[in-house]
């Protein structure tokens, strides 16, 4: 078999969709330029002939407490007198209303609305910068990294004020060495609810009375963990919700006069407790507002702000604590906060409306210059027509107090307009594309998915190319590359790595296709089973069918399945043909089948048909629900154990979830042992032994553990968070062990050697069983393969025919299992990686994954029912060739159990919950719990990837005598031998691996093109951040999973090849195989 050409020709191609999608994902989501530059005392001043320091002024506020409770939506912060049936998360936090209400001139409630990613860092960043984030800064959550930008705890360091930070130890990372001092705690751990709010308290009250401090930032977790671990609808949450009342009245009965309260949440939560997106759940946190001393000129007004934006809070505690506003900010001052022009004196101090107006306004613009200067993003239009606003605006401000005049009413408002429309303009254009990058991101994702069609139907004629049809392509690409890196370095100065692999990309790509170009015709693609995927992906330009793919991937599904039948019946291949007196007389040739071997394989088809509607349709089950998708309930099964309060409902999932991992356990040693592979002593028959089952016991104590409340035995609460640390990495370290034994070891087959009794040539009698080998007499004698020993004997007295004497002394060698030797380790290669992916899935997904099982089974047996069907019929074209029908459902299914895991093209559906699976305390580094959430997200992907080869060893497995030959059933001579068909003919096994592979990287590279494409055409679209984007993206990384997981599948099987090589040669010595 030529292993390394096809392995080299499926890096190509992998090589070819990495460098396109770099290239776009490159263009099209940049981040946005950030402006290097500080604000100063000296610059924003207020107006007057002489210079003043602004820092010197005296603040309105000396003092400011920052108590900030992560995930605080405004729903928990409302409080309804009227609700006497309140849920978990309401009416636990009356503080805030009692306070609001009684002390009206002190205190504020708003809803506080962010700017997505909802995720903490970009929150921290928003509230502090005062900055727009970009889409692409939701991959930074994981590695929080300092914050260059100017800051409100930079400004507050530099005029001297001691911050004092606990909690959140994310604010340690993106500031480091601000804090005059800080208590960091561990914040990754969302499983650990207390943790960091307990740090909190240890110290928070004994810090506020030493008066070591002018700025106090609390950030606790406790709600934010809770509303991960067990949803905000739990008892857990309103306990943690009545701490934090508790907290906040504390804190209110400790302050002083000149110290300003702020308690506010970073972001929302959806009903399962998640964020990170954009819908109004996850945006929409609280705000309050409180002083001792009076902070607003009255009670509320019917000009009230409905909703606070998160940015403006920045300009406004810079200008009450008497600090600069941080450079980049675009936010706006809260108006109510201050006094209106001329009405200073009473009640409140410090600056006026008007004033704070524009200062906030000055700053703005120089910040809009310095950028418009730097960037050039946007559209000169409308940076005219906005410098125009602002000195029509300054002229008349400057006018009004030199002169001393009474402001006009509509000043105010023109500001307030003009900040707004800056920011508006901001938000518009800091989604920066490079159209160049983009264009040739698309042009090389083109012409790979071209080539990955050449090569599928012209696999075989590819693999006879020796000579330089495919050397000269990569010598001269790789030239281009090496000219493009040195003309960088000579007129640039540096190298930028994108254009050489575009280069070498680009330039092989086309040599390649103007060799093979010309023998592609339309006629390849007007095939039904290609037109669908192809139908799909064009239909990913709908954001309609983005929202509803699950389903519709379901009823493609169905749809494929049906075709099936359909098609083998309309061919006259699903009945047994109708008796023909020519055929009896002889003068036609007789069909090599028999009525009854017909029906059967028929019955086989209809009922894995059957199986596979009845998987796809209870897989619906298993969905999670968009927030465009309205009334949709999510699934049960998603939620862990552990939220369930019913503790009926919850030992009911739990035997599923055993019942269903315990099944999948038994199927596929099942399967082994019907044809012989669980017989051996090798590493994978070790592996399915005893790993397997361990590796099961393993997940489902696992599950047991997790699933018990932490208060249920206090007396072992030691023992149970030592299980919860040990089961798992004990699972992780048997799952390893047998995954490297299966390599390493990868031969299922039990050799056997008995005395001959028979003469060279003389047919070989079916063993007597012996109870000692553990083999059942039906695989004994079904699965043998006969007529490989023939030959194995024969070639163990072939040079011995001088010697007729000693003919019956040697040994006759009989191999068990030998029929599926390759199908049976990547079989159970993928039911252990199975296992260990359930392992970071809730444990309602174990019914998910048997449906997935039960449906690949099905699958493969419908694709070898109707390979034998066209076989026994004589219509098949005698090579290994898989059609498109099962690659494309194969493709489909893995889309398919991608939402039927629970799983959703949308930041907010990620479960993070699998980076902590094995590490309660969380992580030191970023690329373990980044890794574990991956392989959780696109379990479906892996599984259906790494066991694509499969479609091409089933039909061999399931083969039926006289199905490949055109010999009659029951005439002597032809023996279903299954598999070793490949090894008879290692160049058709070659070109049919590489088809296979090269089909299935087809459809999933034509999903990738067709997304960017999307996301190309509709970058100005309104749902291009909510919906097209993040669909770039999954599909992209799930493509980049796939295309590796594929590449691991075919090198076990092409591991396994060697391995039976070298067996053969073992036992065959003289005999090259």
């Amino acid at each position: 078999m030529k292993g390394l050409p096809v392995l080299s020709l499926l890096l190509g191609l992998c090589f070819f969709y990495f460098v396109g999608i770099y290239l776009f994902v490159g263009g099209f989501l940049l981040v946005r330029l950030e402006v290097n530059r500080t604000s100063s005392c000296g610059d924003v001043l207020q107006p007057g002939e002489e210079p003043v320091d602004f820092c010197r002024v005296q603040p309105r506020f000396r003092r400011a407490v920052l108590l900030i409770i992560d995930a605080l939506k405004i729903d928990f912060a409302r409080f309804d007198p009227n609700n006497t049936a309140p849920r978990p998360y309401e009416n636990k936090l009356p503080v805030l209303e009692e306070t609001a209400s009684s002390r009206p001139s002190h205190s504020r409630l708003y809803p506080f609305r962010a700017d997505p990613p909802t995720t903490t860092m970009q929150r921290i960043k928003g509230f502090t910068t005062g900055s727009l984030p970009t889409f692409v800064d939701v991959g930074n959550n994981f590695a929080s990294s300092a914050i260059l930008e100017d800051n409100l705890i930079h400004q507050f360091g530099q005029v001297g004020k001691r911050v004092v930070f606990m909690g959140d130890d994310t604010w340690e990372s993106l500031f480091p060495k601000k804090f005059y001092r800080s208590l960091p705690f561990p914040s990754f751990n969302v499983k650990d609810l207390h943790t960091v709010d307990n740090g909190i308290l240890q110290h928070l009250y004994t810090t506020m009375t030493s008066g070591d401090w002018d700025v106090l930032v609390a950030h606790f977790l406790g709600v934010d963990h809770c509303g991960h671990r067990f949803g905000p609808d739990h008892p857990a949450m309103a306990d943690k919700l009545t701490q934090m009342n508790g907290v906040i009245r504390s804190v209110i009965d400790r302050l002083q006069n000149d110290t300003l309260l702020v308690v506010m949440g970073d972001h929302g939560m959806t009903d399962n407790g998640d964020h990170g997106g954009e819908s109004q759940k996850e945006t929409d946190a609280a705000i309050f507002l409180y002083s001792p001393a009076p902070l607003f000129a009255g009670p509320p007004s019917q000009n009230e702000l409905d909703v606070v934006p998160q940015t403006d809070l920045v300009p406004t505690l810079a200008l009450l604590l008497g600090v600069p506003i941080p450079y980049s900010s675009v936010g706006q001052v809260l108006l109510p906060l201050f006094p209106p022009h001329g009405q200073k004196e009473g009640t409140v101090e410090g600056l006026s409306q008007l004033e704070a107006l524009w200062i906030n306004a000055k700053q703005v613009n120089r910040f809009l210059e310095t950028y418009s200067g730097m960037a050039k993003d946007i559209p000169p239009e409308s940076l005219s027509r906005l410098k125009e606003e602002f000195n029509r605006l300054s002229s008349e401000y400057l006018t009004t107090v030199r002169f001393g005049r009474s402001p006009s009413p509509e000043l105010a408002a023109s500001l307030q307009a003009y900040l707004t429309s800056v920011r508006d303009t901001c938000r518009a254009t800091w989604a920066r594309f490079n159209p160049v990058k983009m264009a040739a991101g698309l042009a090389i994702l083109a012409f790979a998915c071209v080539l990955c069609f050449i090569l599928s139907e012209f696999s075989i004629d590819l693999l006879r190319e020796t000579g330089p049809g495919l050397k000269v392509p990569v010598i001269m690409a790789l030239t281009a590359g090496g000219c493009v890196a040195v003309g960088q370095l000579l007129t640039q100065g540096y190298i930028e790595v994108a254009w050489s692999l575009a280069a070498v990309a680009l330039t092989s790509q086309l040599l390649f296709l103007w060799t093979w170009a010309r023998c592609l015709t339309a006629r390849y693609l007007l095939i039904p089973p290609v037109v669908i995927p192809l139908l799909r992906c064009a239909s990913l330009l709908s954001d309609s069918y983005v929202i509803a793919e699950g389903r519709v991937v379901t009823f493609l599904m169905f749809s494929l399945a049906l075709y099936i039948p359909i098609h083998l019946n309309w061919d006259g291949l699903l009945l047994p043909p109708i008796h023909d007196p020519l055929k009896s007389a002889g003068l036609l040739p007789s069909p090599g089948l028999s009525p009854s071997t017909v029906r059967k394989e028929s019955s086989t088809l209809l009922a894995c048909i059957g199986l596979l509607v009845g998987s796809l349709y209870l897989s619906l089950s298993f969905h999670g629900c968009r927030e465009e998708q309205g009334f949709c309930q999510p699934s049960p099964f998603l939620s862990p154990l552990s939220r369930l309060q019913d503790s009926q409902l919850k030992n009911l999932h739990y035997v599923l979830s055993i019942f269903s991992l315990g099944l999948w356990t038994y199927l596929l040693r099942r399967c082994l042992r019907h044809y012989g592979n669980l017989n051996s002593s090798g590493g994978t028959v070790f592996t399915a032994r005893w790993i397997l089952p361990l590796l099961s016991m393993c997940l489902g104590l696992h599950w047991a553990v997790s699933a018990t409340p932490e208060d249920s035995f206090r007396n072992l609460a030691e023992l149970i968070s030592l299980a919860q640390l040990a089961l798992p990495r004990a699972a992780f370290c048997l799952l390893g062990l047998g995954l490297v034994l299966i390599w390493l070891d990868p031969l299922t087959v039990f050799v056997k050697t008995r005395a001959a009794t028979s003469t060279r040539g003389s047919s070989l009698s079916p063993p007597r069983y012996r109870a000692s080998t553990g083999i059942s007499p039906q695989a004994e004698l079904h699965h043998l393969i006969p007529q490989i020993y023939q030959r194995m004997r024969r070639s163990l007295n072939d040079g011995e025919m001088s010697r007729v004497s000693e003919v019956d002394s040697r040994p006759a060698v009989e191999a068990y299992g030998l029929g599926t030797v390759y199908s049976a380790p990547l079989l159970l290669f993928c039911g252990l990686l199975g296992i260990g992916l359930l392992l970071l899935h809730p444990e309602g997904m174990a019914l998910s994954f048997l449906l997935l099982l039960l449906e690949m089974g099905a699958l493969l047996h419908i694709q070898a029912s109707s390979t034998t069907l066209s076989g026994l019929h004589g219509t098949d074209s005698g090579g290994f060739y898989v059609p498109w029908t099962p690659i494309v459902m194969w493709s489909f299914a893995a889309t398919q159990f991608f939402h039927a895991t629970g799983h959703l093209p949308t930041f907010p559906s990620i479960q993070w919950g699998a980076a902590f699976v094995g590490f309660p305390d969380g992580h030191t580094g970023t690329i373990l719990p980044a890794s574990l959430v991956t392989l959780n997200t696109f379990a479906s992907h892996i599984l259906f990837a790494v066991s694509c080869p499969l479609l091409l060893f089933w039909p061999l497995v399931c083969e039926v005598r006289g199905s490949r030959g055109g010999r009659a059933c029951g005439e002597e001579g032809e023996d279903a031998v299954m598999e070793m068909r490949l090894r008879e003919n290692p160049k058709q096994f070659s070109s049919a691996l590489l088809q296979l592979s090269t089909r299935y990287l087809f459809i999933h590279g034509a999903q990738v093109f067709a997304s960017v494409c999307a996301a190309a055409i509709l970058r100005r679209h309104l749902m291009v951040w909510k919906v097209f984007a993040p669909k770039l993206m999954f599909e992209a990384s799930g493509f980049l999973v796939s295309s590796l997981s594929l590449l691991i599948g075919v090198t076990l099987v092409l591991r396994v090849d060697i391995a039976v090589g070298h067996w053969f040669k073992r036992i065959i010595p003289d005999t090259s195989r």
